[in-house]
């Protein structure tokens, strides 16, 4: 509906280089007709006017005139037209008259014909005009903090329709922020900030950052990229276009308009870290070959690539590396560990842990992680800061609170560990608390708190849950 104006005034358009076609061509004909009744006269004296200069002093005009037969004797020569030129002209002139006339006729039209379709262009503005009132009247925002034209910001966040992308919108938003949102929906999900979609300071991108994109923005978040094992390790080569291709690509957005840009790099940059905690200074311990290194060299050379722009560009740059994250809006079937023990445990299927269940994590809840990552993009470092928590759980124990927050009796089943795996992770966060005042403030057990609630939801919306209970009811007639 919101393209049918559009389409009416193309129709004008039209219409009006029509009408402007029809006089030019009147104006062509009349041209036409005044260029040959100059051209039969010119003709008709150069022709007397020569015979009489070759005809001599002595020669009289009769034998001059006698020179050119009358037509009307020899019927081989060409009929010609000896009538006066004003009366050839007043015959060409009639001749043209009926087709003049009927271009004359269809011009009359033509007003009445543009009067009609802007009547009806009106009738439907109003009608698309009315209809947008009546959808935002019944669609109500999430509040919004006001903004001048001087604090507010126009922000791209890359990724926006994703996890932690659809979770930072939201707080941009909040805050009176102009926020677009680029995504792809290779992992993202449109549903994740449908309730921003027609607000005046939203705007929603279907854009893939391997291809350029323009903008005029002051701030970019870049944060597409599948983040997931499952998911990067399902197609490895998009996942390093990702993050090379389209780093590249922001970069030099951000460099064309002079906005800043923060990537979201990863822990996994750290690889199978031989030092532990991790500092922003350890180098890592990275499997270049392995089935999980599109995403760890993605990310390394992204960071790369932000650094190199900033010293030959002077791109103003931010990176944060970001450590295992949960909350509402991930996907059920992305293969983490949240994840999959939440829905492993409200289905009562066994909790599969990968491995002896010694190797440990440490998780943030995702709206900590929001805060650093705007806590970073306003500050004024440029160098590497782990956004995490430093609070460390093994996965065997991980498991068991999950288990025990679900209530549920499902059981603990060890697996075969997967390939390069890491076997420790844990954030050294000096640097963030130092130069951002930034620190988690969510408890592990509250934020899983309500990430269960949201899984609990979703598993109740496609009726999983209740397929659960039936099974689980005795059938009848059973003692």
């Amino acid at each position: 509906m919101p393209d049918l104006p559009r389409c009416l005034l193309n129709l004008r358009r039209r219409m009006l280089a029509r009408q402007r076609t029809f006089f030019f061509v009147v104006m062509l004909v009349a041209s036409l007709v005044i260029l040959s009744l100059t051209l039969q006269v010119a003709d008709s004296g150069s022709a007397k006017r020569q015979a009489l200069g070759h005809a001599g002093d002595n020669q009289p005009l009769e034998d001059i005139e006698n020179n050119y037969p009358d037509d009307r004797d020899n019927q081989n020569a060409p009929v010609l037209d000896d009538s006066p030129p004003d009366e050839r002209g007043q015959k060409r002139v009639e001749k043209l008259d009926p087709r003049l006339q009927e271009l004359q006729d269809q011009n009359e039209g033509i007003p009445a014909r543009i009067e009609a379709l802007e009547a009806q262009l009106a009738q439907l503005n109003a009608l698309l005009i009315a209809q947008r009132a009546s959808g935002n009247a019944s669609k109500t925002f999430p509040p919004v903090r006001f903004r001048d034209e001087r604090s507010r910001r126009r922000i791209l966040i890359t990724g926006g329709c994703g996890f932690v992308g659809s979770h930072l919108v939201d707080k941009l938003m909040a805050d009176g922020h102009e926020v677009i949102a680029l995504d792809n929906y290779f992992t993202g999900r449109k549903r994740n900030i449908e309730h921003w979609i027609g607000h005046p300071n939203f705007e929603l991108v279907h854009h893939d950052v391997v291809n350029p994109y323009f903008v005029e923005v002051d701030q970019i978040y870049h944060l597409a990229s599948p983040a997931s094992p499952p998911h990067y390790m399902y197609n490895p080569v998009k996942t390093i276009k990702t993050n090379t291709i389209g780093t590249i690509n922001m970069l030099g957005l951000a460099k064309r308009v002079k906005a800043r840009m923060l990537l979201a790099s990863t822990s996994e940059v750290y690889g199978d870290p031989e030092v532990h905690p991790q500092p922003e200074e350890y180098w890592g311990h990275v499997n270049t070959i392995g089935p999980r290194s599109c995403y760890d060299e993605g990310k390394r050379v992204a960071e790369s690539l932000m650094v190199a722009y900033n010293k030959q560009e002077n791109v103003s740059i931010r990176i944060a590396r970001i450590f295992n994250t949960f909350g509402p809006r991930m996907h059920m079937d992305d293969g983490r560990v949240v994840s999959n023990f939440i829905i492993q445990s409200l289905q009562k299927q066994p909790i599969t842990i990968y491995g002896d269940g010694s190797q440990t994590r440490s998780f943030q809840y995702v709206s900590d992680l929001v805060e650093g990552l705007i806590a970073l993009m306003n500050s004024n470092t440029a160098i590497p800061v782990n956004i995490g928590n430093p609070e460390e759980h093994s996965i065997q124990r991980f498991a068991e609170i999950i288990r025990d927050l679900v209530a549920s009796d499902s059981m603990i089943v060890n697996m075969p560990a997967q390939p390069d795996d890491p076997h420790q992770r844990r954030p050294d966060i000096d640097r963030a608390l130092k130069l951002l005042g930034w620190k988690p403030k969510v408890s592990m057990h509250d934020g899983l708190k309500k990430t269960i609630d949201y899984f609990r939801n979703e598993l109740s919306n496609e009726g999983r849950l209740e397929r659960i209970a039936q099974a689980d009811q005795p059938p009848p007639g059973a003692a």
